[in-house]
């Protein structure tokens, strides 16, 4: 009797094993009264088991170049990765405090979209849609993706790709072009004409003590026009030197400070110069007298734009530190990013409509007297130091943003290139 209990109890305690593995699916092993294990625990344990994912969604989100966001019924922002913290310059904690119709101004095409969505509930992709903020300084034109989240149709998805990237990026090769072509014709304007230019003036002058009073005149205008094409090919001759610039790290508030104190002794004494600057911004790898010419020509030509209207002009000199931006190095095949922006805005008459696309071109100029090289000069001494610029330009309102990358060694590239 005691034998057979003993028997039946070692069999339910067998049991009792088998069914704690069947439903909670643990290890295959059991003690060694155990024999099998049945095909349900071994399915359990299958199944149950715990997946990996291979990549968190949030880092996934955040490491994305472009702005995501995501919506609740109320339009209220629920989430926004990196991207979208710098796009909109707040950052989360803020932004799910405000509502999308808080972000953006009244009419804003983004709103209709996001309304189609909640009553079609289907995904849309949008291009050129203009989006203005209070908390930008102008409006940003911008390509939408946006629809319900698959498993929360109550939430709308949105992602933004702002469309100055990429024209950003076509422009800076289409400036770089431009300055190879001025650079081989200053190549040639310097021997095949400044040669002949030093004999007409020589022989002018010679000329013009025999010359009665009335032809004295046309000598010295002789002498006048060889000296005003000899200044030009010798402004053209910078785009021929290919020299490698020796950079050194460089506080560009210091240049911006430099070139705006020059301005105010001078030229611009009677404009209002607003200064926004992020005293966090890390060095930039440079060229101070080189950096000093490109931006005295920027803010020069904010000065001049704003022109007979200098008691009411007001120049916006704005620095920011904005990731995201990845460019290749000219002249390597390094890609580097440029987060640190430098923005001069100022109030005056804007750029031509038609001259927008190539005012970084050689001898296109909206001055009377102008050349046409200064802005192209500009745009190669930025992309010699790994950058670019761009124009923004409305009646009333012109902006001019350049982007630089940073320091990051504590020696000049060039000798660091050496000493490796």
């Amino acid at each position: 009797m005691s034998a057979k209990a003993g028997g039946t109890g070692s069999r339910r305690g067998r049991a009792t094993k088998l069914k704690t593995m069947d439903v909670e699916g643990a290890a295959l092993a059991v003690d060694a009264g155990a024999d099998t294990v049945s095909e349900a625990g071994r399915s359990a344990v299958m199944t149950t088991a715990p997946t990996r994912r291979p990549v968190e969604h949030d880092l996934l989100l955040a490491a994305l170049p472009h702005p995501v966001i995501v919506l609740a019924d109320d339009n209220r922002i629920v989430y926004a990765n990196a991207a979208a913290e710098s796009f909109i310059s707040a950052g989360l904690s803020m932004l799910k405090r405000m509502r999308l119709d808080d972000l953006v101004v009244f009419g804003c095409p983004l709103l209709a979209l996001v309304e189609q969505v909640r009553r079609t509930g289907a995904s849309f992709n949008e291009y050129g849609v203009e989006i203005a903020s209070p908390r930008f300084p102008g409006a940003k034109l911008v390509d939408v993706y946006g629809g319900p989240m698959p498993d929360q149709p109550e939430y709308i998805f949105l992602m933004l790709h702002q469309r100055a990237m990429a024209q950003m990026i076509e422009r800076q090769l289409t400036h770089r072009a431009a300055a190879r072509s001025v650079s081989g014709m200053a190549s040639v304007l310097a021997h095949e004409i400044k040669n002949p230019l030093s004999g007409i003036r020589g022989a002018a002058q010679l000329i013009e003590p025999g010359l009665a009073d009335e032809d004295r005149a046309l000598a010295q205008l002789i002498c006048a026009e060889t000296d005003r094409i000899r200044d030009l090919v010798d402004r053209m001759e910078v785009f021929g030197d290919e020299r490698p610039l020796n950079l050194q790290p460089i506080n560009i508030h210091d240049v911006l400070d430099h070139v705006r104190r020059l301005l105010e002794s001078g030229l611009g004494s009677n404009i209002h110069f607003t200064l926004d600057y992020d005293p966090s911004l890390p060095p930039v790898p440079g060229n101070r007298d080189k950096l000093i010419q490109a931006f005295l020509n920027l803010f020069k030509n904010a000065v001049e734009a704003i022109g007979e209207n200098g008691e009411h002009g007001r120049i916006v000199v704005q620095t920011a530190f904005r990731p995201g931006v990845r460019l290749s190095v000219p002249g390597t095949d390094a890609r580097i990013s440029l987060p640190l922006m430098i923005q001069i805005e100022d109030n005056g008459g804007g750029v031509p409509e038609h001259l927008r696309a190539q005012i970084f071109d050689p001898f296109v100029t909206t001055k009377t007297s102008g050349t046409g090289l200064g802005l192209a000069l500009v745009a190669k001494i930025i992309g010699d130091h790994g950058g670019v610029i761009e124009c923004d330009s409305e009646p009333g309102r012109t902006v001019f943003r350049v982007l630089l990358p940073m320091q990051t060694q504590t020696e000049p590239p060039a000798r660091a290139k050496a000493s490796a």
